[in-house]
């Protein structure tokens, strides 16, 4: 099963990915991820990501096309891809579509995390996670436990985003509305979207995502 998990900034996309990856053995395609991947990599693309990343331009579609294909064709036993990222844009849905067929491979499901906007500044602004393994905690509803370690790993180093706060968010919010919120009515058309509270309990997300998924 290829899913997409459509959100803006902070709607939890990561961090019901990783739930996914664990009990459903899916695959997470972070455009992000795949990028610092591939940078290290020492193959033809990572060389060509290396250099427009130490020139500071930007990435093209084609590039992340190019990453996905890799990941496509490496044939691993799993339970389907997550695309997370990817696409943002109509010309990259219909990129990774034709990618997709090319591959003998559909797109199961799209899922969109709708979130309030002004929740969701409440909650990012009130966010930091461990250094050493990304969990995610909130000043209001998820503290860093009392003795100072991460109860997922136990690390003592908590950090948050630079850009975690409220003028960024909104101007991050805005950008994601402009790009990608046209993504939903195409993928609505394709009857392939499903749509989920972003903003409820990290439980009650997994189980309407699962609903999707399973209908």
């Amino acid at each position: 099963m290829n899913i997409i998990l459509l959100g803006p900034p902070g709607a939890g996309k990561g961090t019901q990915a990783r739930y996914l990856v664990e009990n459903r053995d899916m695959v997470q395609l972070s455009t992000g991820d795949m990028l610092r991947e591939a940078k290290d990599s020492g193959t033809e693309m990572g060389d060509i990501v290396a250099d427009v990343m130490a020139r500071g331009a930007l990435v093209t579609d084609e590039i992340v096309i190019g990453l996905i294909r890799e990941k496509l064709e490496a044939k691993t036993e799993h339970g389907g891809f997550i695309f997370d990222g990817f696409p943002r844009t109509l010309a990259q849905a219909d990129a990774l579509g034709d990618l997709l067929a090319a591959q003998g491979e559909t797109l199961d499901a799209v899922i969109e995390m709708r979130v309030d906007d002004e929740a969701l500044v409440e909650r990012i602004t009130a966010r930091s996670t461990c250094a050493n393994c990304g969990e995610v905690y909130n000043d209001n509803t998820k503290p860093i436990p009392a003795d100072g370690k991460c109860v997922n790993c136990g690390g003592t180093e908590f950090k948050r985003r630079a850009d975690d706060n409220e003028e960024s968010l909104k101007t991050r919010l805005m950008a994601y509305y402009k790009q990608t919120s046209p993504l939903v009515g195409y993928y609505h058309a394709k009857g392939l979207l499903g749509v989920v509270d972003g903003l409820a309990s990290m439980d009650e997300v997994r189980a309407s995502i699962a609903a999707v998924l399973d209908r």
